[in-house]
């Protein structure tokens, strides 16, 4: 017996709750902390960590939460077998269970931060604890017989064809993601001092996760494409092999950690393989769907809206590339480089909920709050280019990453400036990110009581809004 669309859209609404979330309480978090450090409320706040502590639950809810909860969220429009809604539950509730403990963790006294790339911990049983339980409820949820390649499309999605493919290759790459920690957990010796020790451990599976990352990303990009042109950009058998490609990778990196986690050649050739794994394959897709925005000689409204949020995706993703070929040696070009690229998928991302909103029973009351929908990703996407734009001037005049206040030593001019238009775009993007969370609020507090069927048109189904 298939299971019923309600069911279908109350669990996909409990994984985009889930991402909401993760963006709203770091917003949250930072706002505390500003509070904490205002007389006299400042007199109370006695652990100096504290601060630390915060910091990294924020980036691990802003980053990897979110990222991983948005792509459960476009997993879950895959076709359902009715024998696993409870463990789709069980993965929900481990979700949702793990960010409270990693939450809580913030306020455990004495418990050390570290800020280890790729993945900052608190070294505390309870944040831990919360990290695995999560990863253990992401496990559950992609490892159902919908992961394999050949099963049954859904027809009650936005999501096509070929975006359903990329979907369950993204599936694949943060299982390998989560494999390659684990392998890395194996090999990695125990007697390392805590900040060496969870560098190491994360290091690879890092890597491998922003494969998962960039999948997301072009499924989201297919998705948009299809929703505002009606037009697949490329055929299922091409998207095939290509996400195929983009896979190779992924599945040598758990043998990397088999020689130790420690060696130049574990942090060498996982460096080498995002380097020189994920560009060819996201240029085609670029190029395909790109060739269909522009293929309309009169676009509507639609396409206008959805076309932005594409090409502002598309830009920070060429950003990205260009600012990570410049890198050389320990700067802030590394953080400019990364901060473009997760600025790509997150603007993707931004674009795509206004589109799923219908599916998921939600709707903009306002036309205001639509043509604020319309730009919100730009937005964002603007000041997180402008962000990494200064970052990378300030790397360039070699301004060490890392480095808060009287530690960043400036001695010249143009890593002032640089850091200046950092601070400027970063309060654009942060513009945006707010905008997201009014928006998104705002939809879920006014659901539709006719939820749009597989049989309305992309066009149909933007009305509904």
């Amino acid at each position: 017996m298939p299971v019923s669309d309600s069911t279908q859209r109350t669990l996909s609404r409990l994984w985009f709750t889930l991402a909401v979330g993760s963006l709203l309480l770091p917003g949250i978090l930072a706002l505390l902390l500003v509070i904490a450090r205002m007389p006299p409320f400042s007199n109370w706040i006695t652990d100096p960590l504290l601060f630390k502590r915060c910091l990294v639950v924020h980036v691990v809810l802003s980053l990897f939460v979110w990222f991983c909860a948005f792509l459960m969220l476009m997993y879950s429009r895959l076709p359902r077998d009715p024998r696993f809604i409870g463990q789709e539950i069980a993965a929900l509730v481990c979700a949702f269970g793990g960010v409270a403990m990693m939450v809580i963790a913030a306020g455990m006294p004495g418990s050390m931060p570290i800020l280890s790339n790729y993945l900052p911990v608190i070294d505390h049983p309870l944040f831990l604890g919360g990290l695995v339980i999560f990863a253990i409820g992401i496990g559950l949820q992609i490892l159902q017989p919908r992961l394999l390649p050949g099963g049954p499309e859904a027809d009650n999605t936005i999501m096509p064809g070929i975006a359903q493919a990329g979907l369950r290759a993204a599936g694949v790459a943060v299982l390998f993601a989560l494999i390659t920690i684990w392998a890395a957990w194996w090999n990695t010796p125990g007697d390392l001092g805590a900040n060496v020790y969870f560098e190491h451990l994360f290091w690879g599976g890092g890597h491998v996760f922003q494969f998962a990352n960039t999948c997301g990303m072009l499924v989201a990009w297919t998705a948009l494409t299809v929703f505002a042109t009606e037009q697949w950009p490329c055929s299922r058998r091409t998207a095939f092999w290509l996400f195929s490609c983009l896979l190779l990778p992924v599945f040598v990196a758990p043998l990397l950690t088999l020689s130790g986690t420690t060696t130049a050649i574990y942090r060498t050739v996982f460096t080498s393989l995002m380097q020189w794994g994920i560009f060819p394959v996201v240029l085609i897709f670029m190029f395909m769907c790109g060739r269909r925005f522009f293929a309309s000689e009169k676009p509507s409204q639609t396409l206008k809206s959805v076309r932005l949020g594409f090409l502002i995706s598309a830009g920070l993703t060429l950003l990205g590339f260009v600012l990570g070929a410049l890198i050389r040696g320990s700067n802030t070009l590394i953080p400019a480089h990364y901060h473009a690229n997760i600025g790509a998928v997150t603007c993707a991302y931004m674009t795509l909920t206004y589109v799923l909103l219908p599916e998921l029973g939600y709707r903009f009351q306002s036309m205001k709050l639509r043509g604020w929908a319309q730009w919100q990703p730009a937005t964002f996407g603007f000041g997180q280019a402008i962000f990494a734009l200064g970052f990378g001037l300030a790397g360039s005049y070699g301004m060490g990453r890392k480095l808060y206040g009287q530690e960043q030593s400036i001695q010249h001019l143009g890593a002032t400036t640089g850091l200046v238009v950092m601070g400027i775009g970063g309060l654009i993007a942060i513009v945006g990110g707010i905008t997201y969370l009014i928006l998104t609020l705002h939809a879920i507090k006014h659901p539709i009581e006719e939820v749009p069927t597989a049989a309305h048109t992309p066009r149909e189904r933007l009305a509904s809004r």
